[in-house]
């Protein structure tokens, strides 16, 4: 039976390598987190049944591997199999979506700056998003949501050492590299004060401003996704929000409380730090921690403006009273494990075994 790893087709995707995706969870899974440019065949059932056809349905296009995706790299086999039987080229995607939920593309972002680049690592699968900020000799990383060796190599590709890293908040869907990668590279370690975290790292206070790789980085403390949320403005133009902002919605408010009056209160003091951010200039570039699609290969960033946020995401325009209880009204389901992922993050935690099972999902932190 033919199988395939998450590198090597994430590789293939990156290259551009002619290849078909065939996603055979059921339509609700699917509709979690795919991979994109995938197809779907609701052929859980049948596939589990074994029923020869079960996936009678599907073309293969000619001269074009398939590659077969569960949940977990088990139902696909089945399907493997029933595509090799009809003498399709096939493969089964190991350890299915958990596995892939490590999976991740670049993207470059325009920057109009001399001499600085802007690279966004986008965690496909889970749509995390973060970013590599260089000029000169220097580099610093925000939000790190992969291994560390993700970031050492592509800062060594462009000719950078790392000096800072930041994490805009304490994460719930995902686990945080950040400590990691800063003892990794001997950079500083920044987070926004707070008494959650258990280990050593530097606290930022608003409207602090550093001088980070010769660039300007001032500090905004944007409660309400948690109570330590701060975005962070490059150079007077760029955004970096974490969870506050994101294309389409706005940072869920519950994730740290034990009530609904807690929410309701986290709620309220979002609405304040939304409208204290949409008080910069509409051209501000937002560049958020989360998308609520699959980051596709295809190097497009994802990013939008103050202005066409605020166009988009209409609920900011809405009385505080009715946007607390709108956005209460509407919170999705909270990220699987995100308990147990937001008590390793304060531990500053990343476990020795597989934690592709703990991270699967969506990540499930922005309401839209």
């Amino acid at each position: 039976m033919q199988t395939i790893d998450v590198d090597t087709l994430r590789t293939w995707l990156e290259r551009k390598q002619p290849t078909t995706i065939l996603d055979v969870r059921t339509t609700t899974d699917r509709a979690e987190w795919w991979i994109p440019g995938s197809m779907h065949i609701d052929a859980y059932a049948a596939l589990r049944a074994h029923d020869p056809r079960a996936l009678s349905t599907f073309e293969a296009p000619e001269h074009m591997p398939v590659v077969a995706v569960c949940v977990a790299g088990v139902t696909s086999l089945i399907a493997t199999e029933q595509l090799s039987w009809r003498g399709i080229d096939a493969y089964s995607l190991a350890g299915g979506m958990r596995a892939w939920s490590l999976a991740w593309n670049t993207a470059r972002v325009p920057y109009a700056e001399k001499d600085v680049r802007i690279i966004q690592v986008r965690r496909t699968g889970k749509g995390c998003l973060s970013y590599i900020i260089g000029a000169g000799e220097e580099a610093f990383i925000v939000d790190a949501s992969l291994d560390p060796q993700v970031y050492l190599d592509l800062v060594a590709q462009q000719g950078w050492q790392i000096s800072a890293v930041f994490d805009t908040h304490i994460h719930a869907d995902h686990l945080s590299r950040s400590r990691q990668l800063a003892k990794r590279s001997g950079a500083q370690l920044f987070l926004p004060e707070q008494q959650r975290v258990t280990f050593l790292f530097t606290p930022l206070h608003t409207d602090d401003t550093l001088t980070i790789a010769g660039q300007s980085l001032r500090i905004v403390h944007t409660p309400g996704h948690t109570a330590e949320s701060a975005c962070y403005v490059l150079n007077n133009h760029v955004l970096f929000t974490g969870d506050t902002l994101s294309l389409t919605g706005v940072g869920r408010p519950d994730l740290q409380s034990h009530s609904y009056v807690e929410a309701q209160e986290c709620a309220s003091q979002l609405y304040g730090s939304i409208h204290s951010l949409l008080a910069f200039p509409g051209d501000t570039l937002v560049l958020p921690g989360h998308t609520g699609e699959p980051a596709a290969f295809d190097g497009r960033p994802i990013m939008t403006t103050l202005s066409d946020f605020e166009a988009r995401v209409t609920i900011v325009h809405t009385h505080h009273d009715e946007f607390v209880q709108t956005l209460l009204h509407h919170v999705p389901a909270a990220p699987l494990h995100h308990d147990l992922i937001i008590q390793l993050n304060e531990k500053g935690i990343v476990p020795d075994r597989d934690v592709a099972e703990l991270e699967a999902g969506a990540n499930r932190c922005v309401v839209s």
